[in-house]
């Protein structure tokens, strides 16, 4: 048993933090080595980091309690199936118990408590959570959130009132949906979605003005919001030992599979003509000169995207798209409606950027 001083926590601050270190040690107990440390009240009271990494801990140690000044505790990498409340009664701002057996059921029914109030990091990644935990939402504190290497399947839609959290990891989960909810986490500054089974993103992902880094290769993504092109803070980011290196990651979803040639077009109906010759001829009628279906129809017109176009289109549409220059590093493929084929030459004759040279591409492609 060492112990030693050091400073780990993602969360510390710049004093050095008396630590017991029984990381590694390889043992399925560690109680009676805790106790050692916690008969003298003035030690005990002095340690604020604790690490029992790397063990074959099968449950947490009781006599985390006497530490009553425990900032840091690190689980991580046993085979713990459950969480004690004795978790709640320390002062803990950072928790790692990443990499062991924790279900649905393992977590207290509450994690506030001493420990929920101050707590700014929590990792649970790389254990067996098919649900996002709910008690995770009663930490307003948390600025660092782990759930990757899971198999959730849903994000809370109250994960707004986690106003304080910068960094939110789900990766490698099977989330099918991220609920609009996400775009008031104000703050936030690291999204990883990578590795899921998402087919599309809210629109309110472009509230999140100060997102530095979007992960979202490895999905089932057709398109983007058009709205993320406002997303202008992207940049390099670190948190603790994840390196996001990367801003904005699509390689492995189908957007990037199908480039800018890929296109639908099906025969345009009667109606369809009709209606479009009325509306760009600017045909004048009357309410009793038309059944009010057909009027109601006319109303449902759509501009057509091409600016050098000024037809409409109501239900028959050619999908399109289009790669945006995007902070001047990379474009980003964005889905895009136009009234006919011809109108896919127009923009792309007309418009540099619809058609990406080959660097760009490479960059979406790797992320």
């Amino acid at each position: 048993m060492d112990v030693v001083y050091t400073s780990d926590s993602c969360d510390s601050d710049s004093r050095e933090q008396k630590t017991v270190d029984l990381g590694h040690s390889n043992k399925r107990h560690l109680d009676d080595d805790l106790l050692r440390v916690s008969k003298s009240k003035k030690l005990a009271e002095d340690i604020e980091t604790v690490l029992l990494n790397h063990n074959k801990l099968i449950r947490v140690p009781l006599s985390l309690s006497d530490f009553t000044n425990l900032k840091v505790l690190d689980l991580s990498n046993n085979r713990l199936e459950e969480l004690p409340e004795v978790i709640t009664q320390c002062q803990l701002t950072t928790l790692i118990v990443k990499n062991n057996l924790l279900t649905d059921k393992s977590l207290p029914k509450s994690l506030l408590g001493a420990a929920g109030h101050g707590l700014k990091e929590l990792n649970l990644s790389g254990n067996r959570f098919a649900h996002f935990p709910e008690q995770v939402i009663e930490l307003r504190s948390l600025k660092y959130l782990y759930l990757g290497g899971n198999q959730i399947t849903n994000v809370s839609k109250d994960i707004w009132k986690l106003q304080n959290l910068q960094l939110l990891s789900l990766g490698g989960n099977l989330i099918t949906e991220i609920p609009e909810t996400v775009g008031l986490l104000n703050h936030l500054h690291a999204l990883v979605l990578c590795d899921n089974l998402l087919e599309a993103l809210p629109a309110s992902i472009a509230r999140l003005v100060n997102l530095k880094s979007l992960l979202l290769h490895k999905n089932r993504l057709r398109h983007l919001p058009r709205e993320i092109i406002t997303l202008r803070n992207l940049t390099e980011v670190r948190y603790c030992s994840m390196m996001l290196s990367v801003t904005l990651s699509l390689r492995d979803n189908p957007l990037v599979v199908r480039f800018v040639k890929d296109m639908t077009l099906n025969p345009p109906s009667l109606l369809e003509l009709a209606g479009r010759t009325v509306k760009t001829c600017a045909i004048r009628y009357a309410a009793e000169d038309l059944p009010r279906t057909l009027i109601e129809y006319l109303q449902t017109a759509n501009c057509c995207v091409n600016p050098n176009c000024k037809g409409v289109f109501f239900d028959n549409r050619v999908e399109h798209i289009k790669f945006v220059d995007f902070c001047g590093k990379y474009r980003i493929p964005l889905l895009q409606y136009l009234c006919s084929s011809k109108c896919v030459a127009d923009t792309s004759s007309s418009d540099p950027s619809s058609e990406p040279n080959s660097s760009m591409m490479r960059k979406v492609l790797l992320g």
